[in-house]
């Protein structure tokens, strides 16, 4: 298998870094920490690429804190510096990530994402009688450091520069040995290469007819019940000797034309639905838009600009008739003929 090489001289290049804080600063420019990175930009950028050469990245300062959307989950938000040396490692090294990746894996790629997975999910549902649904239990807790050191090891060359992707795994964990930081953009890459084998592993069953994951949240198509029972048995015991992971007690096996909920989605042959949380999050985003514009906070373009971020959330669901009734139940008769045909949902 070929390996990229990727030296800390190239990763501590000057284009490489501006190009790393213009993707983290990207639409934060105005939170302080930020600011403050930016105010001094060339020092700044000078103290990392030493750091990086002389093997002291990353700092490994962060803030942590605990969301409840639904279940409860602790995000590790890296210091900016952090941030920064992250986007320039996946600078030189996402492609080597998306190279190893099976067409139908979905997460932290580009031209796919959600959406995309959602859609294909419906696609596979038109085609094939049975599904598989698993998720694994406690993914990012779970992830073991010396598997994905060695996953790493495979693709990528460069004694050093190993060395610091291992005190990026290092630095987020909780739990010596084991667990990747929620919130982290190497954290993203790495848990998605790290199920990259289960993928091959069910593509390459013969009683599966297509699969689709997005992060550790897999579905796979079968001919028969049957067949469904076996491969779901062999991903168990693979995930756990391979992997070291267990999937949850809820996995489940069901026909296709009752579909299933997928990434916040509710996935018909005939229909895509948003999910009930979904709708309340579009729901409170609107009455924070709202809000703003009547106190006088938001001109009319970034109401827009608003409303359709909110939209896109919504992409590809049947969801005109709820923002319409949505925004006629608030008193705004206008707002709903505007924003309810903006890009983002379909018509309902």
């Amino acid at each position: 298998m070929q390996r990229d090489a990727i030296g800390l001289e190239a990763l501590a290049a000057r284009d490489n870094l501006m190009l790393a804080v213009w993707k983290a600063a990207r639409g934060k420019r105005e939170r302080p920490a930020v600011a403050r990175y930016l105010d001094g930009l060339d020092a700044r950028l000078d103290e990392l690429a030493t750091s990086i050469v002389e093997q002291r990245a990353p700092l490994g300062h962060a803030r942590r804190f605990t969301i409840h959307d639904p279940k409860r989950r602790t995000i590790t938000a890296a210091c900016f510096a952090d941030r920064v040396l992250h986007h320039a490692i996946l600078n030189l090294a996402e492609p080597r990530f998306e190279r190893m990746l099976v067409a139908s894996s979905f997460a932290c790629r580009p031209g796919k994402g959600v959406h995309a997975a959602v859609q294909q999910v419906q696609r596979q549902l038109r085609r094939w009688p049975w599904f598989v649904q698993v998720d694994v239990d406690g993914y990012f807790p779970s992830i073991d450091h010396e598997i994905l050191k060695s996953l790493l090891a495979r693709r990528f060359k460069g004694a050093d520069f190993l060395a610091l992707l291992a005190r990026i795994v290092a630095a987020g964990s909780d739990t010596p040995g084991r667990g990747l930081p929620i919130g982290a953009l190497t954290s993203q890459h790495f848990a998605n290469a790290y199920l990259d084998a289960a993928d091959r592993f069910l593509l390459e069953r013969p009683g599966t007819r297509a699969h689709v994951r997005y992060m550790d949240d897999i579905v796979w198509w079968c001919d028969s019940r049957a067949e469904a029972a076996d491969g779901l048995d062999a991903l168990r015991e693979f995930l756990w000797n391979e992997r070291r992971l267990r999937l949850k007690p809820t996995a489940h096996i069901g026909r296709s034309t009752q579909g299933l909920a997928y990434c916040d989605f509710r996935v018909r042959p005939g229909v895509i639905l948003a999910s009930r949380r979904k709708l309340a999050r579009y729901r409170c985003g609107l009455m924070r838009v709202q809000r703003a514009r009547a106190a006088g906070l938001a001109d009319a373009a970034q109401v827009q600009r608003a409303c359709d971020g909110l939209l896109a959330t919504l992409a590809g669901a049947e969801t005109l008739g709820f923002r319409r009734r949505l925004l006629h139940a608030q008193g705004d008769g206008e707002a709903a003929d505007r924003y309810a045909r903006a890009p983002g949902g379909r018509s309902a």
